[in-house]
């Protein structure tokens, strides 16, 4: 079959079975338990504990507190290391904390034979606080005399940075123009990866090492983070990522892996199991940043996109993790989407609070730029009276765009083609003339957004990926990847991949869906939509590789020329004739047993990718807007998507609807809420309100298939696109129905009657 094809996953019959095995089902009999004692308080410092009470509980075996723990700081982020001290995260987190910077920080850890105990006794601990002010915006916390949460940095400002494309400021860019301006603060809001597994490990040690297993994206980062945080050496520790129940980015940092290490070493290496409550994986784990971002935009009357300014402030929370990162591709994707004739100013902040800490999480700072981006574009073409299909044509990422900053280039061009089709496919402007000069208080209107997605992390940091290739007794082979699949179909276009590049059928590959630090290659793991694209570079090297080690041993049993030969499902044959010579079983039995000339066929390969490429695409939205109770419906979606070739057209569609249904989230109902203490008010699947299949449309899409150049198999970023573009493409189709433009997010009912009621439509 190989690349191309509709090849059924490789992990569902055990995924619908209940075969699979997650970090539960490994769990061996007797592990201990380990609970998290949290902080009562938001911002403050730990003074004193009294555990009298919660050690007289029975089952309890120790309990270890922000005291005992090792004196170092770390950092969080699922991102490469860097042999340069400048481009290292920040670290800025111990295994637990003595100065409480979020509601529930981590202060004190029980362990106990049981739950129960567990349980029990981490209600009991007593705690004494020195506690100050919560500071839960960025405004409170860039105030004059804010307590500063990290006393290693002078204030609560990560980092700012600023850049200028085009010549001289916004102001002297429209000074003399007749142009129309706005003015716009547009908010994005904080919002919760909600993946079905929550963070789960279980750590012991054997043979004088820490051997962890845990449901993660980054099994190796993992690993490296860990020697660091207990300050022992890497080759100390072992840990193991079997199958996953999603991770979204949440995952893509090091949650509590290193203190469930850690602990596991006070009680003499014995098991330790630490799983984190769904209340505390949505409070206490990471969340999508809440951006403000201040727009300035200027257009002429034809259209013309002449100068843009954007100050972007991101709310940080209390621990780096990712920090400047997220705002810094919020601000580049505000660059890349658009072309200003004459200037783009911008500055980006990234603010510490005393919220929940931000983190990675689909589409990396992209669908906040997306939302102020698109919801700019059709405030300019509503001040000019212009269609906004059109004004997008028209000022849009041009053909052949290089980002000036980054040198990365669109090296194949889809987005106009993805409108088009996106335009014919929702009947834009016949339902655009339709909705016209609408009355009455329910009303229909149809909205779009564009975006653009850089695959990967280069030039910004590494890129790099192995993959290991072993040939079998029987010619089948094993295909090992570092690499990790969370549910997105990794291991499947991996084995696709594979059987492109050997001529060895995919029935034939074996693949695991756990990854093992002592046996699988080095990847950086499961993020920036790059394993198809960057572990899939590795796979097709690899694949080269062990395919011409396997003609070479078919020339020395044949007494033929290597160069005359091909593979092709699992036989050598003649190149030229595709006559079959030689079964692939045989070929091998033959390399293993061969008294004459034994070999052990494999092939191993690193793929340190130096290159990048741009995916684009479209989200056609139209809804009906019950104006008095605030309520908007989805009546008909499409996001379509030029994101290289496609290497499984079926896993492609899953993964868009996949994005699609958590664009609907972050457009229409899911915000983490906050008391003025700074304590989650929604931390619970019940008020935490998660679009239900009853909410959700049904979900369209649309490829633009070219051939990108950069791409193992001409393939480009689609993981994380599909949830860019939604929620401003129903943010306009409301604007386009009620002619009300909300600049915030979720677009939930009582935003929406508040915003109806002013402008007097109800």
């Amino acid at each position: 079959m190989g690349v191309g094809n509709n090849m059924v996953r490789v992990d569902a019959i055990e995924k619908v079975t209940g075969g699979a095995k997650y970090t539960a089902d490994l769990e061996p009999k007797g592990l201990l338990v380990a609970k998290v004692v949290r902080s009562t308080i938001a911002n403050g410092v730990v003074k004193s504990f009294d555990l009298e009470a919660a050690l007289a509980v029975p089952g309890v075996v120790k309990i270890v507190t922000c005291f005992d723990v090792p004196d170092i700081q770390f950092p969080t982020p699922g991102h490469p290391w860097s042999v340069e001290t400048a481009h290292q995260d920040i670290a800025d987190r111990k295994l637990l904390n003595t100065r409480v910077r979020v509601y529930g920080d981590d202060i004190a850890a029980v362990i106990a034979e049981d739950e129960i105990a567990a349980s029990r006794a981490a209600r009991l601990v007593k705690v004494e606080y020195e506690e100050y002010e919560p500071m839960l915006t960025v405004e409170a916390a860039m105030a004059e005399g804010a307590t500063v949460l990290h006393e290693e940095k002078p204030g609560n400002i990560i980092a700012h940075s600023s850049f200028v494309v085009g010549e001289g400021t916004y102001q002297e860019a429209v000074e003399g123009e007749d142009v129309v301006e706005i003015d716009h603060v547009y908010a994005t809001q904080s919002v919760q990866h909600c993946h079905i597994e929550t963070p789960i490990s279980f750590a012991y040690m054997e043979k004088g090492r820490i051997v962890v297993t845990t449901s993660t994206q980054i099994p190796h980062i993992v690993r490296r983070v860990i020697s660091q945080a207990l300050g022992i050496p890497a080759g100390e520790i072992r840990v193991i990522k079997p199958y996953i129940g999603g991770g979204f980015g949440n995952k893509q940092d090091v949650l509590y892996e290193p203190l469930n290490a850690f602990l596991c070493t006070q009680v003499g290496g014995r098991g330790v199991r630490m799983e984190i409550s769904r209340e505390e994986t949505l409070a206490c784990t990471r969340v999508r940043h809440a951006i403000k971002l201040h727009v300035k935009a200027a257009v002429r009357k034809d259209g013309t996109l002449v100068a843009r300014k954007l100050e972007a402030y991101s709310n940080q929370g209390g621990y780096a993790s990712h920090a400047h990162a997220i705002v810094a591709n919020t601000s580049n994707e505000f660059k890349q989407i658009y072309h200003d004739e004459k200037t783009l100013e911008s500055d980006a902040y990234t603010v510490y609070t005393n919220i929940a800490t931000g983190g990675a999480m689909r589409g990396y700072g992209i669908p906040q730029a997306a939302f102020a981006a698109e919801c700019m574009a059709d405030d300019l073409a509503v001040a000019v009276h212009m269609d906004p299909l059109e004004f997008r044509m028209k000022n849009c990422m041009p053909e052949g765009y290089v980002d000036p900053h980054t040198h990365v280039a669109c090296n194949t061009y889809g987005l106009k083609e993805c409108m088009e089709k996106g335009r014919s496919y929702i009947h834009w402007d016949e339902k655009r003339k339709e909705y016209e000069n609408q009355t009455g208080p329910v009303r229909k209107g149809i909205g779009m957004a564009i975006f653009c997605y850089k695959t990967g992390v280069y030039p910004i940091s590494l890129e790099t990926a192995s993959c290991r290739m072993v040939l079998n007794q029987d010619g089948s082979m094993q295909l090992q990847m570092g690499a990790t699949e969370i549910g997105q179909g990794a291991d499947t276009v991996f084995t696709q991949m594979a059987a492109e590049t050997t001529g060895i059928t995919e029935d034939k590959v074996h693949i695991l869906s756990t990854q093992d630090t002592d046996i699988t290659p080095f990847d950086t793991g499961a993020y920036a939509s790059r394993q198809t694209y960057v572990s899939g570079m590795a796979v097709k090297k690899a694949g080269l590789i062990f395919k011409d080690r396997i003609l070479d041993y078919a020339a020395y049993m044949l007494d033929k020329e290597k160069d005359t030969m091909d593979i092709q499902n699992n036989v050598v044959v003649d190149k030229e004739s595709r006559e079959k010579l030689l079964d692939m079983a045989e070929l091998a039995t033959t390399a293993f047993y061969s008294l004459d000339r034994s070999i052990h066929i494999t092939a191993e390969a690193t793929s340190h990718c130096k290159d990048n490429t741009f995916a684009t695409g479209a989200c056609f939205a139209e809804v009906e807007v019950d104006m008095p109770l605030g309520k908007v419906k989805v009546t008909n979606i499409v996001n379509v998507h030029d994101s290289g070739k496609l290497i499984n057209p079926k896993l492609a569609e899953a993964q868009v609807h996949g994005g699609m249904s958590m664009g609907l989230g972050y457009a229409l109902s899911e915000e983490l809420l906050f008391d003025k203490n700074g304590r989650p008010l929604n931390d619970n699947l019940l008020d935490y309100k998660l679009p239900t299949s009853m909410d959700t449309p049904d979900l369209h899409v649309q490829f633009v298939e070219l051939d990108d150049p950069t791409g193992p198999f001409g393939n480009k970023a689609l993981g994380e696109p599909p949830a860019i573009p939604v929620a401003p493409a129903i943010r306009n189709a409301v604007l386009n129905a009620t002619g009300v433009a909300v600049d915030s997010l979720p677009l939930d009912p009582q935003k929406l009657v508040a915003h109806f009621k002013a402008a007097e439509l109800i």
